[in-house]
């Protein structure tokens, strides 16, 4: 449920979810709509049904992902689950709303000015949806009008990415530098002038490092895509007034999400009865996901020195207590770690529960426990956000080789900063993390970009871009790497996970080992120290327990008998077009891979 939603006059709404064809609206109603701006503002509240709920926006990031386990691997990454048969995401109707009122806003009894403001966030909107289709499908139809019965658009071929993506810039242009509103007291619920220029550095960023990556030769070049996302955050940076927020997590606990960072958020309300979920879904093990992270993804989080965690000695063996010590400060903002605390007690991981690979995420649900088992959430989710902005700003400029020491400082040195390290703050690395590199991205020998893409992953984690940027880094099969969760020195054998002195778990993998280690630490301990089965069989369907290195304790695992299934090949970096879109206009191809009913099989 959304906090904004308007029922507009009668008729004018008939929407089809498959095609591009809309009834006719009244002329009555097109007047008393479009000749006042109080009617076109009215109007423009409707473009915000495109945005996700706060549910939604919560759980973005519980499937396809890398850095975590879930309780189910994604369809799209399942050998042989997914094709043109069953895909989805080819629905208009949000498109004809938008084209409707851009077409009509034209009653000169409403100022020019006023008119562009509206039809600049008509824009945003479109250009948002374009974004999303190229995103997933690659060419598309471009349509900029309502369309009648007999409009031949109606069975147009997909349009080249080239000219889509510049229909987008062109959008996103006017929306820049149309838009008025330049401040939101309503929680930083509505788009602004800034929230264009964001999306503009974000849409520009995601196709020039495509183009780049991909190798795509097309009219508009990859570096000036880079040029135009560079130039956007620069915008944003000089011109909004809007800075880093001190508390990282109160970005994401919040009811008013801090104005100093946020830029566009979904927010909810308990004396309007709307409310999310997010709570239940990041606490309980059976409603979602219940997404764990795992342990190659915990290791690039830098220490608090700011050098790599994986250059400590013996981090391979590092139990849950030492691996969290010194690191950066984001890692407890993000997961249950020694010392995390609700409503004044000590909560540890939910092991065997929640936390089966040890690392439950914390990064947005709040502290209080009443929600837990219900939809009673009203904390924002954020949209858009200034750290994105220097992210982007940062990387738009190392990607076209520009980026300067003081480039870093103000963007990747003040987020790490924030997260209170201390070192390397001023001046671009000139060392490549041979973990990160090795493990992640082994095709980039720039230390500044390798360190980008590590600031990305943690600043953004769980906000909805990790599927993105590996598509468009040409990286999805990191999608495939095993999940593997933390460090256990024992099995059949009490553990003293935060070292405060009393028992807190049992990984055990008989009955009798289960007694065994019970019996020595007695039964009031063995009381409130929660149990877990594990198996040592690598084919088991259960949490596991893998032998660490050299027999040195074991790493806890997930699914890891199911690894052969996980494929990723060239043609998912884009989704099959739906069969029954080519069945309805036959001018529509497939795309590349995806033909005559191919199935995700890694090819």
């Amino acid at each position: 449920m959304k906090k904004y939603s308007f029922l507009l006059a009668s008729g004018l709404f008939l929407l089809f979810s498959c095609d591009l064809y809309e009834a006719p609206v009244s002329e009555t109603d097109r007047k008393a709509i479009f000749s006042s701006a109080e009617g076109i503002d009215a109007y423009s509240i409707s473009f915000y049904n495109m945005l996700p709920n706060a549910t939604d926006q919560s759980i973005i990031e519980q499937s396809l992902v890398d850095f975590g386990a879930t309780t189910t691997l994604s369809g799209f990454i399942t050998l042989n689950a997914y094709s043109e048969d069953n895909g989805g995401g080819w629905s208009w109707d949000n498109l004809r709303n938008i084209n409707y009122f851009i077409v009509n806003c034209t009653d000169p009894a409403v100022s020019e000015d006023v008119r562009n403001n509206y039809i600049g966030i008509a824009r945003f909107f479109r250009a948002m949806f374009y974004f999303d289709k190229v995103k997933m499908f690659g060419d598309v139809p471009w349509i900029d009008h309502p369309l009648e019965p007999d409009d031949e658009a109606l069975y147009a071929q997909r349009d080249s990415r080239e000219l889509v993506m510049e229909k987008v810039y062109e959008d996103l242009r006017f929306a820049c530098d149309n838009i008025t509103r330049t401040t939101d007291a309503t929680g930083c619920s509505m788009v602004t002038k800034w929230v264009a220029y964001a999306l503009t550095a974000r849409v520009s960023l995601f196709e020039g490092t495509f183009r780049k990556y991909h190798n795509m030769n097309t009219a508009t070049s990859a570096t000036a895509w880079l040029k135009r996302a560079e130039d956007a955050a620069a915008y944003v940076m000089a011109n909004s007034g809007k800075s880093l927020n001190p508390n990282y997590r109160a970005l994401f606990t919040s009811d008013n999400p801090p104005a100093t960072e946020t830029m566009l958020a979904i927010c909810s309300s308990a004396s309007l009865g709307v409310y999310h979920q997010a709570n239940w879904r990041w606490t309980s093990a059976t409603y979602g996901g219940a997404l764990n992270l795992i342990r190659p993804f915990v290791c690039t989080y830098l220490q608090k020195d700011g050098t790599p965690y994986t250059n400590r000695s013996g981090w391979q063996y590092e139990d849950f207590y030492d691996e969290c010590q010194n690191r950066d400060g984001r890692l407890a903002a993000t997961i249950r770690t020694p010392g995390y605390m609700r409503e004044g007690n000590i909560a540890l991981p939910e092991f065997g529960g929640y936390a089966r690979l040890g690392y439950q995420p914390i990064k947005l649900c709040v502290d209080a426990t009443f929600s837990d088992t219900k939809s009673e959430n009203t904390h924002a989710m954020q949209l858009f956000r200034y750290a994105e902005i220097l992210l982007n700003y940062a990387e738009a400029k190392a990607e076209q080789g520009t980026l300067t020491d003081e480039d870093w400082g103000k963007t990747i040195g003040a987020l790490r900063q924030r997260a209170g390290i201390t070192g390397g703050l001023t001046a671009k690395p000139t060392v490549v993390d041979t973990y990160l590199q090795s493990n992640y991205f082994p095709d980039i020998t720039d230390p500044a970009i390798l360190e980008i893409r590590r600031e990305r992953s943690v600043e953004l984690l769980l906000e909805g871009f990790r599927f993105d940027d590996l598509r468009r880094w040409k990286h999805g099969e990191i999608m495939k790497n095993t999940w593997t969760g933390m460090y256990i020195p024992a099995i059949n054998q009490a553990l003293d996970v935060d070292r405060n002195g009393s028992y807190d778990v049992i990984y055990y993998t008989t009955a009798e080992g289960l007694k065994e280690a019970q019996d020595a630490i007695g039964s009031a301990a063995a009381e409130d120290c929660a149990t877990v089965q594990v198996s040592t069989d690598p084919a088991a369907t259960s949490i596991q327990a893998h032998v660490a290195g050299d027999g040195k304790g074991y790493y806890l695992a997930w699914y890891t008998h199911n690894d052969a299934m996980k494929v990723w090949g060239p043609k998912q970096y884009l989704y099959p077009i739906p069969v029954l879109v080519m069945v309805k206009n036959q001018n529509i191809t497939q795309n590349p891979g995806w033909e005559n009913g191919a199935t995700n099989n890694g090819n």
